[in-house]
């Protein structure tokens, strides 16, 4: 894209390399298909700033550099026009919202980045920056930053604007509009009454879903780039070829046109958000989970072993897609088919340490879903139960200062001194962070946890090669 057209319009919170490699990759598509070039992105990093001091000698351009079957050429991404810091300049972040030059707000700030309070579904209000931003400091988070740049907008009559979740929770938009309501409603009622009207009148928040996999950047992709590029690109993303945008067509004010660069536009973008939850996303937690047990580096590493492909096809086809509607237009064996497939992709390295992490957050929307479907239905949900005993087998094994999950406070508290099956199982299920009580007391879900985790905790790799290959 031509430097010198590019006008800024979209502000994007969480400039990490899936956010690089998916959405300025499909806005800079979007604009070279429609010639529009009013779509260039203001990126925000979050919890910490390295992505803004990477980018900012390179004015903002770098590198993508795809592997695997139909890999294309590396290229240079020219989509980013400045690249802040939103823990140093925070203010700068909500006048880049409140301009009347943007029109949309996309944010990938991973569940975490979301503040919510997992026993009510909203804002965390009682979380220390949250009531930091409430109380009037230049905002840390990005539900603050969103809702004060909206504050900041409605006070300038600046125009309707569009707020874009691309993070992997069902219902990103609708979550996302209740967070930003929730903020806006704890501030002080002269402040919060007439917020919340604009808000309504003025701001959608519609759903998507993205895939693509982009695992985090080493010091030899860096190499690889700048062998072929002649020059050193600090910023380097690596990804899979594969990309997808499923987007809701619900749009308050002008937007790029993503559908010129293969996104699709749905109705029904629920439908495709639990496919790719309980399908891939779940999947990918099981690899992860049963290669950390087992001393698999990778997930390629995790679904080269038979076993485990076993577990994560049956998971997939006996308990996931017997309880998803899937939407019009994907056939769901193709779908788990082509998702194995990229997971067996070597040339990504997608870590195991890095998808296991956060598992707190994760399990819950991944596989606790199937795990309650399948025992209303009568069923048992054998292979996803496996998943989340070797998530509680991590938990419990993990070192307290190397698990890397927002709840690990919470976690080591709840595990016993003496870990084996019949004490960690009944420990980690009593967390209601994660677990509610029908799931905590149904007998039958507990005692496949429990056989789960022994095999896992006493007979390691062989003992769950030989249960899943002939128990």
């Amino acid at each position: 894209m031509p430097r010198d057209k590019l006008q800024p319009g979209i502000v994007h919170l969480g400039l990490g390399a899936f956010a690089r490699a998916h959405t300025a990759v499909m806005t800079e598509n979007a604009m070279l298909a429609s010639g529009d070039s009013d779509w260039g992105i203001t990126g925000v990093t979050q919890r910490s700033d390295t992505v803004a001091r990477q980018l900012a000698p390179q004015d903002g351009l770098f590198t993508v550099t795809e592997r695997g079957s139909g890999a294309a050429p590396l290229r240079i991404v020219s989509s980013i026009v400045e690249a802040i810091s939103g823990r140093d300049n925070p203010r700068a972040v909500t006048d880049h919202i409140a301009a009347p030059s943007t029109s949309v707000v996309t944010l990938t700030v991973t569940e975490k980045g979301y503040r919510i309070d997992p026993h009510t579904g909203t804002l965390n209000i009682n979380d220390d920056q949250v009531r930091a931003d409430l109380a009037g400091q230049a905002p840390q988070t990005s539900i603050g930053q969103i809702t004060r740049g909206l504050q900041a907008r409605a006070r300038t009559d600046a125009g309707p604007l569009t707020v874009v979740s691309c993070d992997n929770l069902p219902g990103n938009g609708e979550l996302t509009a209740r967070l930003v309501h929730a903020f806006a409603a704890a501030l002080p009622s002269a402040e919060a009454d007439p917020l919340v009207s604009w808000l309504d009148a003025n701001v959608t928040f519609p759903n998507t879903m993205v895939d693509r996999m982009v695992p985090a950047t080493t010091a030899g992709d860096l190499d690889a780039v700048e062998r072929v590029l002649g020059l050193r690109d600090e910023a380097a993303v690596v990804a899979e070829p594969f990309l997808q945008w499923v987007i809701e067509d619900n749009f308050a004010a002008r937007r790029p046109r993503w559908e010129d660069a293969g996104a699709l536009f749905s109705s029904d973008v629920a439908a495709w958000e639990a496919a790719k939850l309980r399908l891939l996303n779940a999947s990918h937690s099981m690899l992860a989970y049963l290669g950390l047990a087992t001393g698999k580096q990778t997930i390629s590493d995790a679904v080269r072993e038979d076993a485990f492909l076993t577990a994560c096809a049956g998971m997939m086809a006996r308990e996931a897609l017997p309880t998803i509607s899937l939407p019009q237009g994907l056939d769901g064996e193709a779908y788990c088919a082509q998702v194995l497939s990229r997971f067996a992709n070597p040339a990504l390295g997608h870590t195991t340490a890095k998808v296991g992490s956060d598992g707190s957050q994760k399990i819950g929307l991944r596989l606790l879903t199937t795990v309650r479907r399948n025992l209303d239905a009568g069923s048992e949900p054998r292979w996803a139960a496996l998943a989340v005993a070797a998530w509680m087998h991590h938990v419990a094994s993990t070192p307290a200062a190397d698990l890397n999950d927002p709840l690990a406070a919470e976690l080591q508290a709840a595990l016993p001194a003496t870990r084996t099956a019949a004490t960690v199982v009944p420990a980690l299920l009593g967390c209601r962070s994660i677990f509610d009580g029908g799931l905590a007391a149904h007998r039958g879900f507990s005692d496949l946890l429990t056989h789960w985790y022994r095999i896992i905790d006493t007979h390691g790799l062989d003992g769950l090669r030989n249960e899943i290959n002939h128990g």
